[in-house]
């Protein structure tokens, strides 16, 4: 009964800290399409704002009615930049916060909350992303970067075609022949054509001992632990964010 009663006073206490947490409002610097549904969103910094690369934070538009409609996204800025950047998949078809944010113009302003916890680097190893599950990783990538620490890093990404590869030039900076791309809607001489299979996965995770970072929609993720399981790779070497 103790135990029961400690579980749900500590989930109070942490829906609570979420509730009232600290709140900034931002000004929008620069909105900027980056594939036909990707916006680069760049904005205000808070003094003494402080995350780690990977984390997230739920964002808010300041407009009458969407105040209060927040969505979680991934800051993909360095921590020690003067701004806040966000790369935000929009779907046009919904009448949400994603479309709405297509009509960001400069000087507007987002609403944003403390950061909190997404995938954390732990270790060199092998990133696999599915579309805007690719986000968390853009911080983490242009942070190893920055202290030359990028070492063996890969990242195996899948998308639908060629368009829709989200910073394509700057991972390719980043992690040149590391940078590895399958798409399942288009052929190309460039790129790999499919899915993510267990023989794709075993054809560039050279190394089991090392860790195997994935984000993406959830059965994405349920498949690619299924297959990583097969490729016997220790379930404490994953570490998975869904979106």
């Amino acid at each position: 009964m103790k135990n029961i009663l400690g579980f749900f006073k500590n989930l109070f206490n942490k829906t609570k800290e979420a509730l009232t947490g600290e709140i900034h409002t931002v000004k929008v610097k620069k909105v900027k399409k980056i594939t036909p549904d990707v916006l680069q969103i760049t904005t205000e910094k808070p003094g003494n704002f402080e995350f780690t690369p990977g984390q997230a934070t739920n964002v808010a538009i300041n407009k009458a009615n969407w105040k209060n409609k927040e969505r979680p996204f991934t800051f993909t800025s360095l921590p020690e930049d003067d701004h806040l950047e966000f790369v935000i998949k929009t779907y046009p078809s919904h009448e949400g916060v994603t479309n709405e944010l297509l009509n960001l113009k400069e000087n507007d302003e987002l609403i944003i909350r403390d950061v909190y916890g997404a995938i954390t680097y732990k270790g060199e190893g092998v990133f696999i992303a599915g579309g805007a599950g690719v986000t968390p990783f853009i911080s983490i990538f242009r942070d190893l970067k920055s202290k030359n620490k990028i070492g063996n890093n890969k990242l195996l990404f899948a998308n639908k075609a060629k368009k829709d590869i989200i910073l394509k030039k700057d991972f390719e900076d980043i992690l040149g022949s590391n940078f590895i791309n399958i798409l399942s809607d288009e052929k190309t001489k460039e790129y790999e054509h499919g899915f993510i299979t267990e023989d794709f996965l075993k054809k560039h995770i050279d190394d089991p001992e090392k860790y195997i970072y994935i984000c993406g929609p959830p059965p994405m993720m349920d498949a690619l632990e299924k297959q990583l399981k097969k490729l016997n790779i220790d379930k404490k070497h994953i570490v998975r964010e869904a979106f």
